[in-house]
């Protein structure tokens, strides 16, 4: 197992009685590439793909990897150069991965901002950058070249981890012979939620500092009377909470989401797409501060379908106040929010994992 940070993995694969090695990753800052990245090309042309020269060590690290531990499949998990050196050694990869990292088989990739106008030379100009870069690689191992950049990431066999409504690049079809797997998710783990003593609406907050209105949203929350479980990491951690309330109980740790959401009205997150999934599995509706790219983009996919609000694209300043009052006291994003967990209410993390086991020995013949 190739992990990029081996420490705090420790723990959780402790049990796991496989060995663990130190995945080869981009450990230097890159001049002259596009800032912020319009695309997912752009973003690897910051992590090695800029030119065939960085990319070789990256490469001959996972090559050597490989070569030794004599693989039958690879599965990678947004590890494109995991993917190459696969295929310079003739060894099946599938890649498992959100919407974010797969994103569909065309040239150039998609636009990750297409809020803004960006021009299509540009996005061409990239791909076409790290394809040099890859197949001039591939062609010094005497392996066969890749047509498009983002086969690097699709590897042989693609497998999205998502539900379309969830899509990063909103997509409601997937090619024939791909389906949509559903995110992965913890099997329940993690503190009780320890609600405060009071009338009012539930609701869990998973917030982190770096966003500017963590603090407001806490405030919005108690005046509203709102009895709220907030797992802050930065508090769990030792830093003085940012509100103080009786109405705000803050977790030590991280929270049990599936008994936490059995019981609780709204929850409020960054848009990470794991607990907005099991959010919304529960019927939850989500309020969603998203603070990059990838979560700004899940979360409209969210505020599309009706289940939750995108805080990032309202007005500024937000007035948290009557948006969380709003969502608690109609019942429009419940009600699409239960819709959704309709559709996926018989989703289990352990059947998902049996099936991604299932369809990962399919490909080992």
């Amino acid at each position: 197992m190739g992990l990029r940070d081996l420490v705090h993995t420790d723990a959780l694969l402790s049990d796991v009685g496989v060995p663990r090695f130190q995945a080869p990753f981009w450990l230097h800052k890159v001049h002259g590439v596009p800032n912020p990245p319009a695309n997912l090309a752009e973003i690897l042309l910051s992590c090695g793909y800029l030119n065939a020269n960085a990319l070789q060590g990256l490469f001959v690290g996972w090559c050597n990897m490989l070569a030794e531990l004599k693989p039958d499949l690879v599965v990678a998990d947004y590890s494109p150069t995991a993917v190459l050196a696969a295929r310079s050694l003739g060894i099946c990869s599938v890649t498992v991965g959100i919407g974010f990292f797969l994103p569909p088989d065309v040239s150039p990739m998609p636009s990750l901002r297409d809020w803004e106008s960006i021009h299509p030379g540009r996005l061409v100009a990239s791909d076409a950058q790290m394809l040099k870069a890859i197949n001039t690689v591939l062609e010094r191992a005497g392996a066969a070249p890749m047509e498009r950049a983002v086969q690097a990431l699709h590897g042989d066999v693609p497998m999205i981890l998502t539900w379309p409504e969830l899509d990063h690049y909103g997509r409601s079809e997937l090619p024939g012979g791909q389906r949509w797997w559903g995110p992965s998710m913890l099997p329940q783990a993690g503190l009780k939620p320890e609600w405060p003593v009071a009338a009012g609406s539930k609701v869990f907050a998973y917030l982190k500092s770096e966003h500017p209105d963590h603090e407001l949203v806490l405030k919005a929350l108690a005046k509203l009377g709102c009895r709220t479980v907030c797992y802050l990491p930065e508090v769990a951690s030792g830093r003085p909470p940012p509100v103080s309330d009786p109405l705000i109980n803050y977790s030590r740790g991280p929270v049990d989401l599936g008994v936490t959401f059995a019981d609780c009205d709204l929850c409020i997150c960054h848009a990470g797409e794991a607990t907005l999934a099991q959010s919304l599995v529960a019927g939850v509706p989500v309020l969603l501060l998203p603070t990059q790219s990838e979560q700004f983009l899940i979360a409209r996919q969210v505020d599309k379908m009706g289940a939750g609000i995108n805080a990032a694209s309202r007005p500024r300043p937000v007035d948290y106040i009557s948006m969380i009052g709003s969502m608690l006291g109609a019942t429009g994003h419940r009600i699409a929010a239960q819709a959704f967990a309709s559709r996926y209410g018989g989703f289990t993390p352990q059947q998902h994992t049996l099936d991604l086991v299932d369809e990962f020995e399919r490909h080992l013949s």
